[in-house]
């Protein structure tokens, strides 16, 4: 994958983790990619248990927003990082900001792993 092409696959899943369309966020996902929450000792393995975890996010609250990307792309070692806001709105129409990163290997044209980091509270966790 060229450069372009990791970062047009990061912001496919972002545009899917906050369009809340599962389909679409596996879809740049290998079926056995380890998702972990660094900061938070979280890992998951595979479709199903990252996708109770988006699931519990979306139910969570009422909407997520990732913006203001910065993506450093590593064609050659088949890796990106990427930095960027997040805006989760509340339920009860609060806004809470973050400042994350996310580190994600690719294979196949998918990830394959993806670690976060993220500021303040878990809103990523295990269930």
């Amino acid at each position: 994958m060229t450069r372009e092409d990791q970062i047009v696959l990061v912001e496919r899943y972002f545009a899917a983790v906050d369009g809340e369309t599962l389909d679409a966020l596996l879809e740049t996902l290998t079926t056995e990619c380890v998702f972990t929450v660094e900061t938070h000792g979280v890992r998951l393995v595979g479709h199903e248990a990252i996708a109770g975890m988006f699931r519990r996010l979306w139910a969570s609250h009422r909407r997520v927003l990732h913006h203001r990307f910065t993506h450093v792309p590593d064609p050659d070692g088949n890796r990106i990082a990427s930095r960027f806001t997040v805006e989760n709105s509340e339920h009860d129409g609060s806004l809470v900001t973050k400042s994350n990163c996310n580190f994600f290997e690719i294979e196949g044209g998918q990830f394959s792993a993806v670690a976060v980091y993220m500021a303040g509270p878990n809103t990523l966790d295990r269930g």
